[in-house]
């Protein structure tokens, strides 16, 4: 997302993340990683063989045998379709995650009016593949609560990743494995990195014993209202508490972890544990054994050991990480070196989202993108992208937002920042006109 100040970014940011967490992500199949389907499936199976569902699921698992058939929608038992739409069609689920993402008390607060166009809002969501819509939901605020309306395809075609599974006594683990994209699907999260990750790496363990103080009943009397922050924020918080190297994560991406490190930061992020329990950052610069507090060291290390710990604690292929201005504090060589981060790890699995207000972020990914476009890829490891893995959306003042097309003379270029760039260089070559006719007036008044 690219655009001035003020215009959407993160407001839009933000709602992915809140339509994310209240479907558990954006599967191919709607919902059907929800454990309380799940736990029906499994019901089915124990329950006795006379019961309507326990029918149902046999037959689902004849056809699942039948080589020839195509699985649908339409083919899964009624019950569970009919649990899925009963889910994503109760609005108290998206209520209650856009309130806490966005810090309100009402959704009527998520509503702003604009000049004199109706004060009413309309989310639709569309989940496929190319020209394939699977299917949809369609959320409607107009300041009286949120209504949704569901669109599932009864057509749509469901197929297993790996084969497939016969015999319906593998159906629970089928199913769990046919709706995610691979058997760990289950676990696949969404992240998201804020604008303010600097400052709150600073004074989370600040923050972290407030509310500790806050939380008893004495802190209850001294503090009777407390502050509250966006679902976002307070999310990013409680990973920064409870952070936890995961040992088991993917090679890739630790190797990722290490580069990161090694050439923008160059140096090795710590993470020691206190007596009281309570996690301390430190700084090693490379060369030493110096171990420097976070709060001594620079900007450009506090915004991005916030991703550092991320990469560090688990984020697997398949997950989705929101990053808001990953250039921000980083010299224009760093702010290239970081799009580099971020393509090898679309490389690796991983669905990158950010918002930049940063040319030089733009034109590596361009870079990337006619990398992808030659048959010799040369970088190692793979950093390069796709034109159809990549979308640029334009936000501006008081416009739609609008799609900027990749071009292969251009790479990705908003008109905007051409803007600037135009009338940065005009008032350039204007000032040093106005310049050389003072010194030449100089001059013949000396002469």
């Amino acid at each position: 997302f690219v655009g001035p100040s003020n215009t959407g970014k993160t407001y839009l940011a933000t709602l992915v993340y809140a339509l994310y967490s209240s479907l558990r992500g954006f599967p191919r199949i709607p919902l059907l990683n929800s454990e309380s389907s799940l736990a029906k499936i499994r019901h089915g199976f124990e329950a006795s063989a006379n019961t309507n569902r326990s029918e149902e699921i046999l037959r689902f698992s004849e056809k699942l045998k039948m080589d020839d058939h195509t699985l649908m929608w339409s083919d899964l038992p009624q019950s569970l379709r009919d649990d899925v739409r009963s889910y994503i069609k109760n609005p108290e689920i998206f209520s209650a995650e856009l309130k806490r993402c966005y810090d309100l008390n009402s959704d009527s607060e998520l509503l702003r009016l604009v000049d004199t166009q109706r004060n009413e809002m309309t989310v639709s969501l569309t989940v496929g593949a190319g020209h394939q819509k699977f299917w949809g939901i369609e959320i409607q605020n107009s300041g009286g609560g949120i209504t949704v309306d569901e669109l599932i395809k009864d057509d749509m075609l469901i197929h297993p990743d790996e084969g497939k599974v016969l015999g319906y006594e593998d159906l629970f683990y089928y199913v769990h494995h046919l709706t995610l994209g691979n058997p760990m699907g289950w676990d696949r999260q969404c992240y998201y990195l804020p604008a303010s990750r600097g400052g709150i790496i600073q004074s989370y363990r600040i923050i972290a014993t407030s509310l500790v103080t806050r939380s008893t009943r004495m802190g209850l009397e001294r503090f009777p209202e407390v502050p509250t922050m966006s679902g976002a924020i307070s999310d990013f918080i409680e990973k920064l508490i409870l952070y936890e190297e995961d040992r088991a994560s993917n090679d890739e991406i630790m190797y990722l972890t290490e580069t990161l490190e090694t050439e923008i930061l160059a140096g090795q992020i710590l993470v020691k544990q206190s007596l009281s329990g309570s996690s301390g950052i430190f700084y090693r610069p490379q060369g030493t054994e110096a171990e420097i507090p976070l709060s001594q060291t620079s900007s450009m290390i506090s915004e991005l050991v916030p991703l550092v710990l991320l990469l560090r604690s688990g984020i697997k292929p398949g997950d989705t990480l929101i990053i808001e201005e990953p250039e921000a504090h980083l010299h224009p060589g760093a702010q290239a070196d970081i799009a580099v981060i971020l393509a090898r790890l679309v490389r690796a699995g991983v669905r990158v989202i950010v918002t930049t207000h940063s040319d030089w972020l733009l034109q590596e990914i361009g870079n990337l993108v006619i990398e992808g476009l030659l048959e010799d890829k040369t970088d190692e490891p793979a950093s390069w992208l796709l034109p159809e893995e990549v979308g640029v959306w334009h936000f501006q003042k008081d416009k739609q937002v609008e799609e900027i097309p990749f071009h292969p003379r251009k790479g990705i270029s908003p008109e905007d920042y051409e803007d600037v760039a135009e009338g940065l260089y005009n008032r350039s070559v204007n000032l040093q006109q106005r310049l050389e006719k003072k010194k030449g007036e100089s001059g013949r008044e000396s002469a």
